[in-house]
């Protein structure tokens, strides 16, 4: 079995639990650690911020070997794949089934043996959980692992007047203000105070007004955007 190892709030989900460590951001490094010198080289066991360590064999990636992971790819335990996500599965001590992969836009993956399965919606533990099952029919206790390398999924889009309208990314945490920073502020055309959010919720269209000035001024109407909003800018 597994055994699960919590790293603060920085923890990667592989297969039944938690086997590896995203490092270089829930804490400070130790004292004298390479993390304290910029361009110091890394000794056995020691990881860059934006690596993780793995902490038990998988195939493919040795135990202690660091693995470059996107700065996205930490979204937790509970986070759910979506289409574009980049995925790594590995099928214990079966070098086949070893594999990046991305999602595709109907939300499905294509593995060998069992050919296409669905990936969106499924965590990183219900994933394997789901991959294991269907490889009984081929293979005896299969041991299967998968860590979103990147979540590439989250997006909000922003139209109307603003220097860099389209699709983003969404990296966490973004406000209204910070989205707007991010499409380069206004056009000269603009309506700061007619500002919009449009967000599909329990399956209806929600519209919140929002004004820039009254940002400024208090904070009324910064909201943190979600995946799937649309900033409108008249």
């Amino acid at each position: 079995m597994v055994k699960a190892i919590w790293a603060v709030a920085c923890s990667i989900v592989i297969g039944g639990g938690f086997i590896a460590h995203l490092t270089g951001c829930a804490s400070a490094p130790p004292k004298g650690s390479a993390g304290d010198v910029p361009g110091t080289a890394l000794s056995a066991g020691e990881s860059a911020p934006g690596q993780v360590i793995i902490e038990h064999d998988v195939k493919g990636i040795p135990a202690g070997v660091p693995v470059s992971i996107s700065p996205s790819a930490a979204p937790g335990p509970q986070y759910r794949i979506g289409p574009e996500d980049l995925l790594f599965i590995s099928v214990w001590e079966n070098k086949e089934l070893t594999l990046e992969v991305v999602v595709r836009p109907d939300g499905m993956i294509s593995l060998p043996l069992i050919q296409d399965t669905k990936a969106e919606g499924f965590t990183a533990v219900e994933l394997a959980a789901d991959i294991q099952k269907k490889l009984l029919a081929y293979m005896k206790f299969p041991q299967v692992f998968v860590v979103v390398k990147q979540a590439n999924s989250p997006k909000y889009y922003i139209i109307g007047n603003v220097a860099k309208p389209g699709v983003y990314p969404l990296r966490g945490e973004i406000s209204v203000l910070q989205a707007l920073s991010i499409a380069g502020g206004f056009g000269p055309f603009a309506s700061p105070r007619k500002i919009k959010i449009v967000r599909n919720f329990g399956g209806k269209q929600e519209v919140r007004k929002v004004n820039y000035y009254d940002i400024l001024d208090d904070g009324t109407g910064n909201f943190l955007l979600k995946s799937g909003d649309t900033l409108v800018v008249p």
